[in-house]
Formats: C-alpha cells, structure tokens, sequence
C-alpha cells in the first residue's frame, strides 16, 4: 500500500464503526467481522478473503492509538487541500498553510513507529531533509483465539494453533525474486525509495513510481506469489501458554503475525485466551478454592480427608470442633507462579446431611441429643432473650 493510498483509505469504514469511536468499539467491530470473513469460516470465497485482508489492515491502524492519531491527522491535512498529488501547496487561503507562520516541520517530524503507517515515511523528505532508503513495509499484526481446561491454564500447556493468514512464501523465502535471483537496487530513486523535485522555494519528495517506495526492483518475479514475498497459506504453530493465565488474557507472539513485504519484519500474533470453567476448583488471583464436603462426626471428632489439588491427591487434617463453613489452609497448592513458588489451595469445609437414615443411625441419633441437652450445649445460646 503506497503513502498516497494509506491516507485516502477509509479504515473507520472498513469496520463499519465511526470516527469517533472509542477503542473498545472498534475491538468490537474488528473482532465480529474478523470471525465473519475468517477464511477458514469461508472456504474458497475470494470476496471474504479480501475483505478479511481489510478490516485486518484497518484493525492494524486504528486499533494501534498512536498510529490511529497519525493517520487522523493525516486525512485532516489531506482533506483541507493541504496536500495535492503528493505535493505542497503553499498559500494564505482557506485551501493551503502560511509558511511563515506555522512550523509545519513540527507535524510531520514526530513520526510513527514503523511501516507505511508512519508520518516520517509519508512526508519525511517534504522540506528536503534528504532521501533515506525506504524502510520495508512490516507487516500487520493478527489476533485469534484459544480454549483452555481450567488444569491447562493453571499449570501451563504448549498449544497448536492452526492460522489462515499472509505468511512469507515458502519459494523465494520472501525476498520476492524467481530462486536464483534477487532483487536489484531501484535504477530510478537509487534505492531511495522516493523521487525529490522542486518547486519554487520548496523541494519535495514523492513515493518512487517504479519501485513503489520500496528501493528496489524485483526483474524476476517469484511466480507462487507475483513478486510480493508473501503468499496466503494455513499454517499451524505451537504456543506455549505460561502457567497461570487468566480468562481472557491476550499473549503476544512477536513475528508470528502477517509477513511483510518482500522480506520485511513480519508483525505480531495476539492469542486471547480463554479458560473453561472446573466442577471441583475456582480461583481467587493465585489461589486456588475448593469445598469439601465432610459429615457431622468428622467436624466434631477430627479426621484427616484426602483431598485434590492440581497434581494429586493430598491429605488435609481437620481438627475436633471445627464449624461448619470454616476455611482452611493448604500452603502452595495454588496456582505456579511464573516467578517462582505457588499460591495456595483454601479449602471450605461444609456439613453434607443424609437423607435417609437406618434405624440404627437413627437411635444413636436419638441417644446423642439427649447426652447433648445433658452437657448444656446450645447452638442458639446467643439467641436467649429475642
């Protein structure tokens, strides 16, 4: 995508959201329609694949919050008549600057942080500050998905991934040139990327028509992917998901994203991951929670019960007279923490009621509260007097 084509491109439309979007509704947006137009959810229509493409692209800008303000400004300075066919229009009217009295070398001067998408690359030889080789195109990052077990996310797992997406072509390894040769450096902009002229007291600096601002020229162009360096294709990675992630934590894999062009750095993948829920544990930050049904005899007499934790069963000691909901403590058996150790497992102990009982059961029942009422214990003495 050239300079002149970044800025008349209208991003916000591509994901149907407005100008004035904040952040999260165009995370929104992007996600909806990425799962959409997904190639994988449209096997073979090149229409969804294209569009698919865009809001990836439109994702990659606008959801970037520094990228997004330099390309705002951008269509600003170009929908005032500021800028024409990739000049400057010197002027007092409505339609251009006075050069005199505004230091336009303050916009364009603090740049982005890479790519076609930066200020500097669009107008960084605008007031002849000379012509450095253009720096590749890198390319977009990505986001996907993935579901975890409750055990998987705790404890870590190495999961694969399967991704439709722009990926450097496996015949020219990216570099865009047919096997055997290579590109060659842009006759026109001697490979730096831009053509200067002049007009009147100011010198400009347009995108090289021939090499398109790249600074060099592909003769022989790779035939599985026309010379771009990058081809779509399914490919499948393994992600290493640390210990202890989180329900909708995002993990950034950097150069796993969309190739660049002819060999430039490829961007980054974000995997959202999200994390099913578990029938015997939840979790409290690092600290893992479990209830444990236990039986009357058992709270008032003492027993040790075995009971689980992330990697096996283990035996925990209730002491005599313990209260019915009471928590108790199992030190590092909670979620491993990346930096060493564990948090641990609170175990809440509860009174589990039989519903039926045998004769037998219910005579020593019987025996037992009346040797209770004997030894004076009430368990609503501190209602006496309500």
């Amino acid at each position: 995508m050239t300079q002149r084509e970044w800025v008349e491109r209208d991003f916000y439309a591509d994901l149907g959201v407005s100008s004035t979007a904040t952040q999260d509704e165009i995370k929104k947006a992007y996600r909806k329609l990425a799962k959409e137009l997904h190639p994988d959810a449209n096997p073979g229509d090149k229409k969804a694949e294209s569009r698919f493409k865009s809001v990836s692209e439109a994702n990659a800008v606008l959801a970037d919050q520094a990228k997004r303000k330099e390309y705002d400004e951008a269509r600003r300075v170009f929908a005032s008549g500021g800028l024409g066919n990739g000049g400057f229009r010197p002027g007092t009217g409505r339609g251009g600057f006075r050069s005199e009295n505004i230091d336009l070398s303050d916009l364009f001067g603090q740049g982005g942080s890479g790519g076609s998408s930066g200020m500097n690359d669009m107008f960084g030889g605008l007031f002849n500050r000379g012509s450095r080789p253009s720096r590749p195109s890198r390319g977009n990052d990505i986001e996907t998905e993935t579901t975890l077990e409750f055990r998987e996310a705790a404890l870590g797992s190495v999961v694969p991934l399967q991704l439709t997406s722009p990926s450097p072509c496996t015949t020219c390894h990216g570099s865009g040139a047919r096997p055997g040769t290579s590109p060659k450096v842009c006759a026109s902009c001697n490979g730096a990327g831009v053509i200067n002229r002049n007009q009147g007291h100011f010198a400009f600096s347009e995108p090289c028509s021939d090499c398109r601002g790249t600074g060099s020229t592909v003769e022989n162009p790779c035939g599985d992917c026309a010379g771009t360096g990058v081809t779509t294709r399914t490919r499948t990675i393994s992600v290493r998901v640390p210990s202890g992630v989180k329900d909708g934590q995002r993990i950034r894999l950097a150069g796993q994203g969309q190739a660049g062009l002819r060999g430039a750095p490829s961007g980054d993948l974000y995997v959202t991951v999200h994390v099913t829920a578990d029938r015997v544990f939840a979790r409290d930050g690092d600290h893992l929670t479990l209830t444990v049904p236990v039986s009357f005899s058992e709270l008032a007499l003492g027993t040790t019960v075995s009971i689980p934790t992330l990697d096996g069963k283990v035996g925990m000691k209730i002491p005599a007279g313990t209260a019915d909901g009471r928590t108790l403590r199992v030190r590092g058996k909670g979620v491993p923490r990346r930096k060493g150790g564990a948090g641990d497992l609170l175990v809440t102990v509860r009174t589990a009621v039989p519903p039926k009982l045998s004769a037998e059961a219910i005579a020593a029942l019987e025996a037992y509260a009346a040797a209770e009422k004997e030894c004076g214990f009430d368990p609503r003495e501190d209602w006496a007097g309500v």
